[in-house]
């Protein structure tokens, strides 16, 4: 291969996170739809209770305590209602888009006690397009942010 085709196979792949340990996508899809209801609770009522409650569950998921987690729990028992087949995708893909989540709602969070409540709708509602892009098309936005933190990180330009 040439060198421009190896630079354009590098800016246009995914660098996702691996760690070889499988979960059920179903219900990380389920998980994320609950994640829009609790975000969009927060945006129409303003009410704050919903966010504090998701940022524990993220804590939970983020650090693998999934068997913790209420919407771990009830999203399991939602997929096994249903009689989805299991679908399993790598788990640390996912556990880096709730360290993102825990992010995001820490920042909602930390916002609206500001007084800022307009901001931290505002990141809300980037959190709802997140999750509904997990939940409604199995797109995970995590794999796409590392991949450009990754590019960043470890440019051509020297900085390793």
């Amino acid at each position: 291969m040439i060198e421009s085709e190896i630079q354009y196979k590098k800016q246009n792949t995914l660098d996702c996170p691996v760690d070889f340990v499988k979960v059920d996508e179903n219900r990380i899809r389920v998980v994320a739809f609950f994640v829009v209801l609790f975000v969009l609770f927060y945006v129409i009522n303003g009410n704050p209770v919903s966010i504090g409650l998701l940022l524990a569950d993220f804590l939970l998921r983020a650090f693998n305590l999934n068997a913790y987690s209420p919407l771990a729990i009830i999203s399991g028992a939602v997929v096994k209602q249903l009689s989805l087949k299991p679908k399993p995708v790598d788990r640390a893909p996912k556990r880096f888009a709730s360290f993102m989540g825990v992010a995001f709602l820490f920042l909602v969070l930390i916002s609206f006690l500001s007084n800022f409540i307009v901001l931290s709708k505002v990141i809300a509602g980037i959190m709802i397009i997140f999750a509904s892009l997990e939940s409604f098309a199995g797109f995970c936005a995590g794999c796409h942010v590392y991949t450009l933190i990754n590019r960043f990180k470890f440019s051509d330009q020297g900085i390793k």
